[in-house]
């Protein structure tokens, strides 16, 4: 009797404790729900960004540690954005356990897991223009458009069954979705208090190692930088994040860190030193310089770069520019150093790389900086920047005269302009289209007194890639929605070329011309963590004193500023993050960029990538156009002494750039 009391107390008691675990065990279900969320979203980035990403399933290995490094990405979001709603479940509160209660709960659930899908998947389509994450500094990025609404309109109607996905998944979020099953009629508090602080308590330090990204004392919050270590190129660390992480861990961080890999200055400035002292007793030149950055124009796009193409019978989309660059000096293997917009300008025309995040989006973008206008207004130059859009577009005009040029000229004075057409040559999405733009920059240097700094950024090819009505026949589709605007762009150059070759100023100018970055892609060896970056370094100087050719060299963007004032004879010392490739011997140029947390140096023969604290690969690049093989472990005197050049650059960078030192004193 007293055996058969107990026993039925026991179990009375096991049920009883069973109930008042289920909030928890309703938690795990509806979490485990969560991942399942995530792991499509990641599918679907997979699959919209398949072109970069085809072979980085093709081992079962590999494809289990990207999918690891997925699950520890996610289950930092997922802890987060969720732990609102775990208090609210798992909270003893009595008065909570009712059914308008858990509908609350339920709510607030769906919504927000919605919501990270939904991120998510408009990062899917982001990326392929972007090449990362994206952060909370793309709310200063486009802080400044007017015309997002018509963008993402655009983007809805050609990604519409993303929209359709997400209506899917949030049905099925509330559908599945477990409520606990505990009613306040029929709760015992005494028994109910305790067991669900202790539910509480129990989860807790999960959260806390889920958020942190381990459980170790030794482990700090993970950042976006670990995803690498589950990846074997950059570009998969956007493969293993999610964009809430991405978000959540960038809100009010600090991004630029000094690493003292040299102890002293004198040490680093051994190795890397950024500032540039005369080295001619000629007089300096006031020639008027031009440069031009053209929007989105990979060197992928150009027929002179690649004439082993497609069995050589590639033609590209720019025969203006190819014909430009048969009576110009450029380089066989150029970079850009940023993969967005506001990475170029600073980058052409302030000689500063993009490391981490965008300058100009960064805590140190009012630093005191230099500059190509700010050195020749020094001596004389009336200084101009020029772009299509309106004022405050992209922080082009904030830059501009952070940088010292005198003018800004953009969309409203265009329209201002009699001798133009005014809106009737907007584009409908960014600002005037290129060829009336630069029709107009062209009447303006005609004017100006020489000599002069003109700087352009065009902006026809980009997103959505249209050609303005009168050139929709002569400019078609092709195989890529940005080649006919590709197209036009380059035509656009044709007919600026042509008036200006007309002009007394001309004969007495150097042009440089580059791109802010690539774009879509159909080559694989334009798809690869180097190929990305890959956009023309052009210096085309009418009297071919530069003498014309395709030199078997490396150029970058930030390249461009000390070339042209070394050509001109500029005899005061600045600081430039690059080299002046007129009097660099080929085998010492290199270039240098950044890629989801991963440093890349190209110097020789090689490509280092660098994560900041130890190598992660080599490659021999001009051999290897595919980054196939990585070699780090059998060269390694190469990697010692391409590690040591780059951790220089890197210092010196940061350095610079915390303690407001990018410009001479």
């Amino acid at each position: 009797m007293f055996f058969s009391l107990t026993s039925t107390n026991f179990a009375g008691m096991k049920k009883t404790i069973l109930q008042y675990l289920h909030p928890l065990v309703t938690v795990l279900l509806n979490l485990l729900l969560a991942y399942l969320v995530y792991f499509l979203a990641r599918m679907i980035f997979y699959l919209e960004n398949y072109g970069l990403y085809a072979d980085s399933f093709n081992t079962l290995h590999h494809s289990l540690e990207l999918l690891r490094g997925g699950i520890v990405f996610d289950t930092t979001a997922i802890l987060y954005t969720n732990a609102l709603w775990v208090v609210m479940v798992l909270f003893p509160l009595h008065f909570k356990e009712t059914k308008v209660y858990h509908r609350l709960c339920r709510s607030l659930f769906v919504v927000i897991n919605m919501l990270a899908f939904a991120i998510n998947l408009c990062d899917a389509v982001y990326f392929g223009y972007s090449m990362r994450r994206t952060t909370t500094t793309v709310f200063q990025e486009f802080s400044n458009e007017t015309n997002l609404g018509g963008i993402f309109l655009e983007e809805a109607l050609n990604h519409w069954y993303l929209f359709l996905l997400t209506g899917v998944i949030t049905w099925v979020l509330w559908k599945l979705y477990r409520t606990p099953s505990l009613t306040s009629k029929t709760i015992r508090w005494k028994v109910y208090t305790p067991v669900l602080l202790l539910s509480l308590a129990a989860f807790a330090p999960f959260c806390v190692a889920g958020m942190r990204g381990g459980w170790t004392r030794d482990v700090r919050p993970i950042t976006l930088s670990n995803a690498n270590n589950y990846c074997d190129k950059p570009t998969e660390a956007a493969l293993v994040l999610n964009t809430p992480f991405s978000l959540i861990r960038t809100i009010g961080k600090s991004v630029f860190q000094v690493i003292p890999y040299y102890p002293t200055p004198q040490a680093l400035d051994a190795v890397f030193s950024p500032i540039h002292r005369p080295h001619s007793d000629k007089a300096f030149r006031k020639k008027n310089v031009v440069v031009i950055i053209v929007e989105s124009f990979g060197r992928e796009y150009i027929g002179a770069y690649n004439k082993g193409l497609d069995n050589g019978r590639y033609k590209g989309y720019t025969p203006f520019l190819d014909s430009l660059i048969s009576k110009s000096l450029t380089f066989e293997y150029s970079f850009c150093n940023g993969r967005k917009s506001i990475d170029g300008m600073p980058s052409v025309l302030s000689s500063i790389p993009m490391f981490v995040e965008p300058y100009f989006l960064s805590p140190y973008s009012n630093n005191e900086v230099g500059g190509l206008a700010d050195c020749l207004n020094s001596k004389g130059y009336k200084t101009m920047f020029f772009h299509g859009a309106e004022r405050g577009s992209m922080g082009f005009m904030s830059f501009a005269r952070a940088s010292k040029f005198d003018h800004y000229y953009g969309r409203e004075d265009f329209n201002a302009d009699k001798r133009t057409n005014g809106d009737k040559e907007y584009d409908g999405w960014w600002g005037i289209s290129d060829e009336p733009f630069l029709q107009y920059m062209n009447m303006i240097l005609s004017d100006t007194k020489e000599p002069f700094l003109a700087a352009v950024f065009t902006l026809s090819s980009h997103h959505p890639f249209r050609v303005p009505a009168r050139y929709k026949e002569v400019f078609k589709e092709e195989e890529l929605p940005i080649h006919k605007v590709i197209r036009y762009t380059d035509h656009a150059l044709k007919r600026f070329f042509e008036e200006a070759s007309k002009q007394p100023w001309f004969s007495n100018t150097i042009f440089a011309i580059t791109s802010d970055h690539t774009n879509m892609s159909n080559h694989a060896e334009y798809k690869t963590d180097l190929g990305g970056f890959c956009v023309p370094v052009i210096f085309y100087d009418p009297t071919e004193e530069i003498r014309p050719g395709m030199r078997h060299a490396i150029a970058q963007q930030i390249d461009i500023m000390p070339t042209i004032l070394n050509y001109l004879g500029y005899d005061h010392p600045y600081i430039a993050y690059g080299c002046d490739l007129l009097h660099t011997a080929d085998d010492e140029t290199w270039a240098v960029n950044y890629l989801n947390g991963i440093y890349q140096y190209v110097k020789g023969d090689y490509l280092l990538q660098f994560d900041g604290q130890q190598i992660r690969a080599l490659y021999n690049y001009r051999d290897d156009i595919l980054l196939k093989t990585n070699i780090a472990d059998s060269e390694p005197s190469t990697c010692k002494t391409m590690e040591r050049q780059l951790k220089a650059i890197i210092q010196s960078y940061m350095t610079r750039m915390v303690n407001n030192e990018l410009k001479l004193k």
